[in-house]
Formats: C-alpha cells, sequence, structure tokens
C-alpha cells in the first residue's frame, strides 16, 4: 500500500518562504505524476502544482506561479514544494498526491498546515 508523509510545514511571516517535502514509500515512485493540493479554511480543495513522472514537466496553479516551484526526486522518492514570496492567502493545509502514470491509482498524503501571517 502507497504512502504519502509531508513536512516541513509551518508558521511564517508573509514575504518569507517555506519547503514541504513529501516522501513516498510502498510503491514505484518513478511511474507517478505528483501534485500538491491545498485546502483553506472554509473553502474545496485546489490545485497548486504538478509534475510528471519523469520530473521533466510542471505547471502551477496561476495564484502561485512564479512564487511556488515543484521538483521530483525518483532516487530519493520524495517531491519538494519551494514556496517564496508567501501571502497570507497561501494559508492552508497542503496535501501531496501521486497519480499513476496512466491513470487507476491513486495516493493522499495526510497533510501539513502551512499558516503565513501579516
Amino acid at each position: 500500500q502507497g504512502q504519502l508523509v509531508e513536512s516541513g510545514g509551518g508558521l511564517v511571516q508573509a514575504g518569507g518562504s517555506l519547503r514541504l517535502s513529501c516522501a513516498a514509500s510502498g510503491f514505484t515512485f518513478s511511474m507517478y505524476d505528483m501534485s500538491w493540493v491545498r485546502q483553506a479554511p472554509g473553502k474545496e480543495r485546489e490545485f497548486v502544482a504538478r509534475i510528471n513522472w519523469s520530473g521533466r514537466s510542471a505547471d502551477y496553479a496561476d495564484s502561485v506561479r512564479g512564487r511556488f516551484t515543484i521538483s521530483k526526486d525518483n532516487a530519493k522518492s520524495t517531491v519538494i514544494l519551494q514556496m517564496n514570496s508567501l501571502k497570507e492567502e497561501d494559508t492552508a493545509v497542503y496535501y501531496c498526491k501521486a497519480d499513476l502514470r496512466g491513470g487507476g491509482v491513486t495516493y493522499w498524503g495526510q497533510g501539513t498546515q502551512v499558516t503565513v501571517s501579516s
């Protein structure tokens, strides 16, 4: 059974940076596209960033493009979300998600809280 464990969340002032990590186990990481999804209080989950199985192609939500960077290390079974120039509206629980290339299998992490204060 696949497992994803996020870390790196916390409290940061607006304009600051955080680095989220997601460690994967129990499945063939290199065959999965990886995403970060967030959920703010009272709102639905929203897409933040995605990187393909090879780590060579990424895309971002308009709200984070230019501030966040997603990267994937298949050797370490880890995906990173580097978040810079954080804003209060980035406050949310951030989830790591794995989707099997070609579909059919999805894994979710338990989430990590990011709080940005003014």
